[in-house]
């Protein structure tokens, strides 16, 4: 029945190519395996043992054994006696009961009532025949002369009846190569699918974390090699969603780069033609001048920075890196930021320091450190203090932390994730008329990133903290 059932579901197999026929077929077909090994190596000994016992085998073994327990008889050791027989239960299919006068058995097995009688049977004929303690004649079984051991008389009797498969089974030794050749065989078919079902799926996991990364080139297909099953379909649209994201964000970028490139001639000519209408204007309009060069002046900012974001996200090659007194670039950039921050009646200050040198990019890193410091000045209430920390990091060996904490009004925890993202604005949760244009916490992202650095926000108990992680070993 199993081999017609085997040949009806394979060509369906081959035809499907599936990956769910593949797992259920290999399982199926190991277990059919291993128990059919395991059957087969069970019945065939019970049809040996059933053989011996129609032999005169089973005497023979009788005779040793009893040979045996007459050794260890005459030591008059009763303990010995006892674990030389949990040893021979242990390794025998055949129970062998050591019972004594009256038909008990010395390890506290049942004795079953056939072999009880035929016990008490054989002690009344001792009663009237004392020819039991000489040596066997002809018309004399082994298993019938008693053993002595301390004056009490014991019989070692063979129960037949008693070999069943479960008894079998219960003894390791019996079939214990047979089964670990079964087993072994099964494990190296698991093995193998094992291996065959978990490949591909450790290549996509890889191409998964290197895509998160930023590394958009990544594909799987062509590692698959000629297999066909859904991990291929997998794959497939794997790379058609790396291929998609690939195309739109460099779209995006291209896009970046471009109209930030296309603003800046414009705002030239603006900048050229404010100047030309100062000196032929009068006092009457000198104020609406002004506010043209400030809009000028946020529209060159706002395009530097995109052009700052745009070059740090097409920076895929390695920055160059020179040792950096981590301590000493923080105070200076906390010197600067509290004089701008003193004439809005705030101010910053560092509350812990420490010696810190890693390697690194001075400007990217200054760059990125004082938009987070200029991003807490804007946000901090009135006479409150920016406070900035240079720490060990107690989660990460090697790593420093720098934390920035300002005292404003916070961020919606939902919020928390996407401030580092381009132009996101909180809106109500910060005053929206601070200034800004959501592009300073991106450009601070992206340049520790390029450190192998890490960048969150946390909301404290009064206002937001900016918390920077920097690997400090060698890199």
């Amino acid at each position: 029945m199993v081999l017609v059932t085997s040949i009806l579901i394979y060509p369906q197999v081959n035809d499907v190519k599936s990956l769910f026929w593949k797992i259920f077929v290999s399982f199926w077909l190991a277990l059919i395996l291993f128990a059919g090994l395991t059957l087969w190596t069970t019945s065939h000994y019970l049809e040996k043992v059933r053989s011996d016992i129609a032999t005169e085998q089973p005497r023979n073994k009788t005779a040793e054994y009893i040979r045996q327990a007459r050794e260890i008889a005459r030591e008059g050791d009763i303990n010995a006696l006892r674990q030389w027989l949990m040893q021979l239960d242990r390794g025998e299919a055949i129970p062998f009961l050591f019972l004594d006068e009256n038909a008990n058995d010395l390890l506290e097995r049942t004795v079953p009532l056939r072999i009880q009688q035929h016990v008490l049977r054989l002690e009344r004929r001792h009663r009237y025949d004392d020819d039991d303690e000489h040596e066997e004649d002809g018309h004399r079984r082994p298993h019938h002369r008693p053993i002595i051991i301390n004056g009490q008389r014991f019989r070692l009797m063979p129960d037949f009846q008693r070999v069943t498969l479960t008894r079998v089974l219960n003894r390791p030794r019996v079939i214990a190569h047979p089964i670990l050749i079964a087993a072994l065989i099964s494990a190296i078919i698991c093995l193998l699918l094992a291996r065959y079902l978990t490949s591909p799926i450790g290549r996509l996991r890889q191409a998964t974390q290197k895509l998160a990364a930023g590394d958009l080139s990544q594909r799987v297909s062509p590692s698959m090699g000629k297999r066909k099953d859904e991990i291929v379909d997998l794959a497939n649209d794997f790379d058609y969603m790396a291929g998609q994201l690939q195309t739109l964000i460099n779209s995006h970028k291209q896009l970046l780069r471009d109209a930030s490139h296309e603003l800046r001639s414009p705002l030239a000519r603006l900048q050229v033609a404010l100047g030309l209408a100062r000196q032929r204007g009068d006092d009457k309009t000198a104020s609406e001048l002004d506010r043209i060069e400030r809009e000028a002046e946020r529209l060159n900012e706002l395009i530097g920075q995109l052009l700052s974001l745009a070059r740090f996200e097409t920076n895929t090659a390695e920055i160059e890196r020179t040792p950096i007194e981590l301590e000493t670039l923080l105070e200076q950039i906390v010197n600067d930021a509290a004089y701008e921050a003193r004439a809005k009646h705030r101010d910053v200050k560092i509350i812990h320091s420490m010696p810190v040198t890693l390697k690194g990019n001075s400007m990217l890193l200054s760059s990125a450190l004082e938009n987070v410091v200029r991003n807490a000045i804007r946000y901090t209430a009135e006479a409150t203090a920016v406070e900035v920390s240079l720490l060990d990091d107690h989660q990460k060996p090697n790593w420093i932390v720098i934390k920035i904490r300002d005292y404003g009004p916070g961020i919606p925890e939902p919020m928390l994730a996407s401030i580092f993202e381009p132009f996101v604005r909180v809106g109500e949760a910060r005053d929206r008329l601070s200034g800004g244009y959501g592009l300073g916490l991106a450009i601070a992202k992206r340049a520790v990133s390029l450190h192998g650095g890490e960048m969150s926000a946390l909301n404290e108990d009064e206002g937001l903290s900016i918390v920077i992680r920097l690997p400090v070993g060698e890199s």
